[in-house]
């Protein structure tokens, strides 16, 4: 009798492991479409504007050219370089964690947080010299403009603003990765956290690339 509560008891810490790894459930393929499917939801939303921005200038194509000889073209290049760089070194991180170089894969995590701040700060100076100019809607100085220019700036603002909240987003969602990587909680086994938040940070950036253009290439 105490032979066999001694089997019992002494097998009982593996029947509990077996189990716990059976509960364990990893779905890196379900958490990718998930992921997916929340990224079209962020295209339909940007497809949106996009179409009434298309419109607009269709209506107003003189009026969208002149307001666009007013935004700082340099900024908006030095921008895109910025966002583009980024969207490598994120890349680069997530394959130096596959290949077990946790190190390199922080560095490289946090240069991108660096490129995602740098480009707020740029986009901080760029709006405030605008707003300085008194160009910005609601102001007394852009409602002497014709309506094709007003519209051009309320769409400036409000879709590179919304652009800006997503850049926001992803230097939290990136802090987080990057505690996680420190804390052996995202590791080279399983990097579906980090890979998934790589995807979201590539969507910032491709949307930067369509607004770019519409905005300081019109000239």
């Amino acid at each position: 009798m105490n032979k066999s509560a001694e089997t019992i008891m002494t097998d009982k810490p593996v029947i509990d492991q077996h189990l716990q790894g059976e509960h364990e459930h990893k779905d890196p393929v379900g958490a990718k479409m998930g992921m997916w499917l929340f990224l079209m939801t962020e295209l339909l939303l940007f497809g949106g504007m996009f179409l009434i921005y298309g419109t607009y200038r269709y209506m107003n194509p003189e009026a969208f050219h002149s307001a666009a000889q007013e935004l700082n073209t340099i900024i908006g290049t030095f921008n895109t370089i910025i966002l583009l760089t980024s969207s490598l070194t994120v890349a680069l991180s997530i394959t130096a964690l596959q290949k077990g170089n946790r190190t390199l894969s922080v560095l490289l995590l946090a240069i991108t947080i660096a490129f995602a701040f740098w480009f707020l700060i740029n986009k901080y100076f760029e709006w405030s010299h605008e707003i300085h100019n008194g160009i910005y809607p609601g102001s007394s100085e852009l409602t002497n403009r014709t309506n094709g220019e007003i519209l051009f700036f309320g769409l400036y603002y409000v879709m590179t603003g919304v652009h800006g909240i997503h850049v926001i987003i992803g230097i939290v969602i990136l802090s987080f990765m990057l505690a996680f990587i420190v804390k052996n909680k995202v590791t080279p086994e399983n990097y579906i956290r980090l890979e998934i938040s790589g995807l979201y940070w590539h969507l910032v950036d491709i949307i930067w690339i369509f607004l770019f253009p519409l905005f300081y290439l019109l000239r």
